[in-house]
């Protein structure tokens, strides 16, 4: 199967005959290659990376190297999925400048096809200086993981006559800006189909709803690794951190009671060179 592109992707709107695009969070090399082999279209290096892989209570706490760091690996192995970078908190919010310099890091040392980036009509400059400078932006909307401390925890957003004019307003804006595709989050079903009829580029989905073009979700939440833990709009299509912790224990009592490693884990040497060792090893040592 040939490599996703940008224009592919773009171009991979349902109400024009497109496919539903399928995108997936990954963080290395491993989960690059489980995402490919699931057929997924994209992969996306979010700063969710902060909760799922570096321990923290928020994106907020994410830096650009951190984000590079693990885009790096992605990009090393993946071989079809067209791969999106996260631009993490203040790495565009200072200037447009700053904002095409650490996109281009992106580009140069990680090889992503595209950077996502979050809010609406406050952010047009970083999306035309992102343009002129030729790299790809997805936008994101709604409930938008940075601004959580503005939101005042992660609550649906869009709601009510007037917060949803102001998105749909702001997703116009951003398709005009030249955004190739908008992650719609945590915004009502009914909102984020509005704004997939009235755009022209794909939609995709994290808790908004079947109506969107595609569907993102974090690769931790699909697997069931994070245990009790499952956000209302992910759905678990594994339980693969039971499966580690079942395998994780019975390594605990193989080695305890002697069990592991075994004749068959275990490498061997001729009974000649053995005897010859011991006969050395007998051997009074020299004065």
């Amino acid at each position: 199967m040939s490599k996703l592109t940008v224009p592919s992707f773009r171009a991979r709107k349902k109400r024009l005959g497109g496919e539903p695009l399928v995108v997936l969070t990954a963080y290395d090399a491993a989960t690059t290659a489980v995402g490919e082999a699931g057929g997924v279209d994209a992969l996306l290096v979010g700063d969710s990376l902060g909760m799922v892989v570096l321990g923290y209570e928020s994106t907020l706490p994410v830096t650009l190297e951190d984000v590079l760091h693990h885009a790096r690996a992605v990009g090393r192995t993946r071989k079809r999925a067209l791969l999106i970078a996260d631009m993490p908190w203040l790495s565009y919010h200072l200037s447009a400048e700053d904002a095409v310099r650490n996109a281009a890091r992106f580009v140069r040392e990680a090889g992503a096809d595209a950077v996502k980036v979050e809010g609406g009509r406050n952010r047009l400059p970083v999306l035309h200086a992102l343009r002129d400078a030729e790299i790809p932006v997805m936008g994101h909307l709604g409930l938008t993981p940075q601004s959580v401390l503005r939101f005042g925890g992660y609550r649906v957003q869009g709601k009510g006559e007037a917060a949803a004019r102001e998105l749909l307003e702001d997703a116009r804006a951003l398709e005009e800006a030249g955004a190739f595709s908008l992650v719609l989050e945590g915004i009502p079903s009914a909102l984020a189909a509005a704004v997939t009829e009235q755009v022209g580029i794909p939609t995709i989905g994290i808790g908004a709803g079947p109506e969107c073009d595609g569907q993102v979700l974090v690769l931790h939440d699909v697997l069931g690794l994070y245990g009790d833990f499952k956000p209302k709009f992910a759905k678990r299509y594994g339980e693969i951190g039971t499966a580690v912790v079942d395998a994780l224990r019975a390594y605990d009592s193989d080695v305890r009671e002697g069990r592991f490693p075994d004749d068959e884990h275990s490498f061997t040497m001729k009974d000649s060179e053995l005897a010859a060792l011991r006969q050395n090893a007998a051997r009074p040592k020299a004065v």
